[in-house]
């Protein structure tokens, strides 16, 4: 797997200036290979450093190194771009991890919204699943220890463990008089891609992730529904909080005729790159409903963008997450940076990043209903057709 990937998932970020401090650091301005920019004066970076050597009490306590990395952190926070992050060399491993579809934890993705962190969507089967836990659900404390001034990698860090081990979220949802706190038991974790079914003469596939075999998985199945004979299909992309963006993309192939756009990228200083279908729109002429939720995020969010604006494809649901970034991961000499380099733009200009896609039919589901009404209402539609 190429790092130069881009990456719809919802966690991280960085800046490539993280070299400055860490060769400068090391052996100094003339001999460092990345000099800083001349305009930017760092001797009050400097003058601190000397004051903290001179004057702090507990000398054992200063590590040059993790001065580095948190000096970085704090450049890149600074941003105010929860997604654009720095890793150190053993975050940066886990990541890679992440992104293979296998690791240890809980089974949630999660996000940062409004300064607060949530949960994007509860992976099916996975102990967070099973714990109850849902899209939107605000978790105020990991372990006791408060969330609102972690990064999501510390957060993510905090979360996962070793399988058989505990995590205590403190977690509040829209309705509750007050929080809750629910304990899980961690496990390893395996991210599923779909999954589908034909029922009364309609398809439905539950897309999860958009991992890396999601692209072949989606394609099998899609064989196999071509052989049947109904021509009506419900596409779940609840509680599916993203992934790789080129998986997005060759699904969105399955409905979209070659040439059609499927999603913008813009970089914020006028240049635009278009990502285009490449066919083969073998399920361009079935009657379809999409359903979105709060859990609905990135990749699933372009999808779902495209299949409304190329072919005016109903969503069902309610409002989707709005994480429409693109970022990418630039390897450093020691750890990483993740870096939001782009914003996404629906195929007719409209932003997904904090915005989020509004559903053509809002139907929520209440906390004490045990029924799927949004399922319930995409099926009535189809049937009418």
């Amino acid at each position: 797997m190429s790092l130069s990937k881009k990456l719809t998932f919802s966690f991280l970020v960085g800046i490539f200036l993280g070299g400055i401090f860490y060769s400068g650091f090391l052996v100094g301005k003339s001999q460092c290979k990345i000099c800083p920019p001349e305009e930017i004066d760092f001797s009050l970076f400097w003058e601190a450093y000397y004051k903290l050597q001179e004057k702090f009490v507990d000398k054992s306590r200063i590590d040059p190194r993790q001065i580095i990395y948190g000096a970085i952190s704090g450049m890149v926070k600074s941003l105010g771009d929860p997604y654009t992050i720095f890793l150190t060399p053993e975050e940066t491993k886990r990541f890679i991890e992440d992104v293979k579809g296998t690791f240890e934890g809980i089974g949630i993705e999660i996000g940062i919204k409004k300064g607060q962190l949530q949960v994007i969507a509860p992976l099916e089967g996975t102990p967070a699943f099973r714990a109850g836990l849902k899209a939107g659900d605000k978790i105020l404390k990991i372990n006791g220890t408060p969330t609102v001034d972690l990064t999501l990698e510390q957060a993510v860090s905090m979360i996962r463990g070793p399988k058989g081990t505990k995590v205590k979220l403190t977690i509040y949802r829209e309705g509750w008089e007050k929080e809750k706190e629910i304990e899980i038991v961690r496990d390893v974790i395996q991210i599923p891609s779909l999954r589908w079914e034909e029922k009364d003469g309609i398809i439905y596939i539950k897309i999860y992730h958009f991992t890396e075999k999601a692209s072949l998985d989606f394609a099998k199945a899609a064989i196999e529904i071509l052989r049947l004979p109904p021509r009506k299909m419900i596409l779940d992309l609840r509680d599916n909080p993203g992934g790789y963006l080129e998986v997005a993309k060759d699904i969105a192939g399955w409905f979209l005729e070659k040439g059609k756009v499927v999603v913008i990228e813009d970089f914020g200083n006028g240049e635009r790159k278009e990502y285009k279908s490449e066919g083969p729109s073998y399920f361009s002429d079935y009657k379809i409903v999409v359903l979105i939720n709060e859990g609905t995020a990135s990749g699933a969010e372009i999808l779902a963008g495209a299949l409304r604006d190329n072919l005016g494809i109903l969503l069902i649901g309610e409002k989707s997450f709005g994480k429409g970034s693109v970022q990418e991961l630039e390897r450093l000499r020691e750890g990483s940076l993740k870096i939001t380099i782009a914003k996404w733009l629906t195929p007719q200009g409209k932003l997904i990043s904090d915005v989020g896609l509004d559903p053509d039919e809002v139907v929520k589901i209440p906390e004490d209903e045990e029924r799927d009404l949004q399922l319930e209402r995409a099926i009535e539609i189809l049937k009418s057709l």
